[in-house]
């Protein structure tokens, strides 16, 4: 296909950026496993950690007191948003030096097309080495950068190189390298995909290469010439300049189905708390909440509300759930599958005020 290796594409993600910037701020935390978004008393999800308390096994939306149990010894802290947003317009200032073709992925990462600023600056790792020397010298902090011929390669160099690294995958490297890819690393496969992945045999991007259009247009509907092209190493997404994200949302698949209603309100307050980091990240308000309900037969439901007033942090959320969830459970089965969606997105500047609220 012409043209698929012509782009210069670099994937910039600052590491561990919250834990980073706590880090940064407080002589206190540093070289401590340090874990921002949690409860001291292990309510909540953890919102990201620092590196150290990565070596105990803990990561980004694991419950706290989860993360308590691996790591008696961590620290908890609140986060503090206004000052990650105010170092992130610091970042994008910064990229913005280098192009104008600038996706912001949320406060922490962005996609910079520089196939244009490329040829005159020497190269395009030559320019994400300069953001990265920059970004450290003007932020005290260190991001990681991956540089492909497409997005999708790019950010999972950025993934591989974590943290404070830098990694270039050519276009003659770039089919091969994808062979070697855990399902799990492909953009848009999250844990449900990855098990419907799973169940047919499909476990790295070499297992994924052997199938042909057709059969994965059956299995996996709209989403399969995006599957096709990725495990060759084709993705020809553009960097989308002023991009504005249409929904935010995530979803848990359980190992063991769960027939207890209290134990689906605990799953989705967990889940409210992801939503509201999101939102926070983004700095967006949403005006409807959907929640997603598969069945062990498979069936799925959703049920949505709508607000005037937004749902803009987890206690918002929470509230509206349990009419939700009780409006979905029409089935007596366990339930396999719980999501939360929020979509209709408005910058909180332009949020309204009302309180009207329907459900369907």
């Amino acid at each position: 296909m012409p043209g698929i290796f012509s782009r210069s594409i670099i994937h910039i993600d600052m590491d561990a950026f919250y834990a980073a910037v706590e880090q940064r701020d407080f002589a206190k935390y540093r070289g401590r496993p340090l874990i921002v978004g949690g409860d001291p008393e292990g309510r909540g999800v953890v919102a990201t950690c620092s590196y150290q308390a990565r070596q105990y096994g803990i990561h980004s939306a694991m419950p706290c007191a989860l993360a308590r149990r691996k790591c008696p010894q961590a620290v908890f802290v609140r986060p503090r948003f206004p000052v990650y947003k105010q170092v992130s317009r610091q970042i994008q200032e910064i990229l913005a030096k280098y192009t104008a073709r600038i996706e912001p992925l949320a406060l922490d990462e962005a996609f910079l097309d520089v196939s244009d600023e490329a040829p005159r600056s020497g190269s395009s790792m030559l320019i994400a080495k300069d953001i990265r020397r920059r970004i450290q010298r003007e932020t005290r902090l260190t991001a990681s950068a991956g540089v492909s011929y497409n997005k999708f390669l790019a950010k999972v160099a950025s993934d591989r190189c974590k943290p404070d690294g830098l990694l270039y995958i050519s276009g003659k490297e770039g089919a091969a390298f994808v062979k070697t890819l855990p399902i799990r690393k492909f953009f848009g496969v999250g844990p449900a995909t990855e098990e419907k992945m799973h169940s047919v045999g499909i476990y790295t991007g070499a297992d994924l290469a052997t199938w042909e259009s057709a059969a994965l247009q059956a299995v996996f509907g709209k989403s399969a010439r995006y599957y096709f092209n990725a495990a060759r190493g084709i993705d020809q997404r553009p960097v989308e300049v002023d991009r504005l994200r249409k929904s935010v949302s995530t979803e848990d698949t359980f190992g063991v189905d769960l027939k207890e209603r209290q134990q689906m309100l605990v799953v989705l307050q967990s889940q409210s708390k992801a939503i509201e980091k999101q939102l926070n990240t983004l700095g967006v308000t949403a005006n409807t909440l959907t929640l997603k309900v598969k069945f062990a037969d498979f069936s799925l439901l959703t049920r949505s509300v709508s607000s005037r007033n937004g749902f803009r942090q987890s206690q918002t959320i929470t509230e509206a759930i349990p009419a939700l969830l009780d409006n979905a459970l029409i089935k007596p089965l366990p339930v396999r599958l719980l999501g939360i969606a929020v979509s209709n997105l408005l910058p909180d500047s332009e949020a309204t005020s009302d309180n009207q609220i329907s459900l369907w």
